[in-house]
């Protein structure tokens, strides 16, 4: 597609993405979902960056030059989008963010009324009325813009709402990368009666992700052991990813946070077909802890949508990446950061224990990736050589550790990915592959 990539419409503000393609987007979302008379209602939501404003009233304009009425939440995260349009039955939600991006960066995502993203054929039919290939009739009626704060306080209620223990007397540190979460998180965590400590809470339009957040998480480690927290939580710019800190400020990442849900829901009988699903990317440590506690994996292509995918067809319980997206179906259909951050807690009150405990029987494996720059990835990643020398490696290999090979989807490289026993076995395996690569 040309706008709408794996994760919305990102792009460099005012170059990749203006607007003038929010207007258009508003415009033919609100026309598509008033049928037969009726305005469709159309929620959104925004992150913190300056230049969410202006995508937001864009947005509007579009929507109620369509006869359709939008709902606007204000700054808000992702998953919360999601939450309301599904339970609110809106047509459609928009969430205007660039996720773990810069400021300078800017995004749109358009979630379904079930609250997932939305299918590509609907996108493409956006894509070809910003292009011109695609027209609309204009409408005889103008919309409204509706205040909609209401809507984040009732998803706000509905996290409170998930744990059965109280989080009295722990110490939870909250990274909130000076973007979304910043105006929820840590009302619901005191709600829950945690002593909240908060860091990167000041959003100024341009600080959102800079030097904090789940992408740089040595802001939350420092501040964990400083304070003598029990536990933390960093979250990307639109909070639906999660990274914990554990009380020694060592980092629980996604992979890490996937096997202690994954072990409380085998505990509770809950585990649905005794499986987490995780994606190519996580570490071989993960998948050898979960089979050791009789736990299998469906293992998906990078990307949070296939692991939503798999998900929603068998109806398993937890599944995510490292990066910390980590979908816990039970509760929502997304990855939502807080959500996340809610249920790794309760897992520690019920435990009792100190948060460096709870990952038991799990061993990461160190894990390094380099990207190769080719002419042809294609022909690179369909070359038989190269297929039986992964494929001798792994046989070598035995279990121990584990050499892949992908190619990007979005630049001319290949990725090899090695993990093994050491550090240094991880760069003899790179560099063995990197020749074989370039020798094809």
């Amino acid at each position: 597609m040309k706008y709408f990539g794996t994760d919305g419409f990102r792009g460099r503000i005012n170059k990749d993405l203006t607007v003038e393609h929010a207007l258009k987007i508003g415009q033919y979302i609100g026309w598509y979902f008033s049928k037969d008379g009726t305005p469709a209602s159309i929620v959104i939501g925004k992150d913190t960056r300056r230049s969410s404003y202006m995508l937001e009233y864009g947005l509007c304009a579009g929507i109620t030059s369509s006869g359709a009425d939008a709902y606007i939440m204000h700054v808000t995260t992702t998953p919360s989008v999601s939450y309301i349009a599904k339970r609110e039955k809106f047509n459609c939600g928009i969430m205007i963010t660039a996720s773990h991006n810069p400021y300078h960066d800017n995004g749109i995502k358009i979630i379904d009324s079930d609250g997932n993203k939305m299918n590509e054929e609907f996108l493409q039919e956006i894509e070809d009325y910003i292009d011109g290939i695609r027209t609309i009739p204009v409408s005889e009626e103008t919309g409204r813009c509706i205040d909609y704060l209401s809507g984040r306080n009732s998803y706000i209620g509905h996290l409170a709402s998930i744990p059965e223990n109280s989080f009295r007397g722990y110490k939870i540190g909250l990274d909130c990368a000076n973007g979304a979460a910043w105006s929820i998180a840590k009302n619901v965590f005191t709600m829950l009666g945690a002593d909240t400590y908060m860091i990167s809470d000041n959003p100024d339009g341009k600080n959102i992700n800079r030097g904090c957040g789940s992408t740089h998480i040595e802001a939350l480690q420092n501040f964990v052991v400083e304070k003598g927290l029990d536990i933390g939580f960093a979250f990307d710019g639109d909070a639906d990813r999660c990274i914990a800190v554990n009380e020694k400020g060592e980092v629980m990442d996604g992979d890490t946070i996937i096997y202690m849900i994954a072990c409380m829901l085998k505990e509770q009988g809950k585990l649905t077909g005794n499986k987490a699903v995780i994606t190519v990317m996580s570490n071989l440590g993960l998948i050898n802890a979960l089979k050791a506690n009789d736990i299998g994996v469906v293992i998906t292509d990078v990307g949070d949508k296939y692991v939503s995918a798999e998900i929603a067809e068998h109806g398993y319980q937890v599944g995510g990446e490292q990066s910390g997206h980590i979908i816990i179906s039970k509760y929502a259909n997304t990855g939502d950061g807080i959500l996340t951050a809610i249920i790794v807690t309760e897992i520690l009150v019920n435990k009792k224990t100190f948060a460096s405990a709870l990952p038991l029987g799990l061993k990461i494996l160190p894990q390094k990736l380099v990207n190769i720059a080719v002419t042809d990835k294609d022909r690179i990643m369909n070359d038989p050589k190269i297929t039986a020398y992964i494929e001798e490696t792994n046989a070598k290999l035995d279990g121990s550790g584990r050499l892949l090979l992908r190619k990007s989807g979005t630049e001319p490289l290949i990725r090899i990915m090695a993990e093994a026993a050491t550090e240094a076995d991880c760069d003899k395996i790179i560099e063995d592959a990197r020749a074989v690569v370039e020798s094809v």
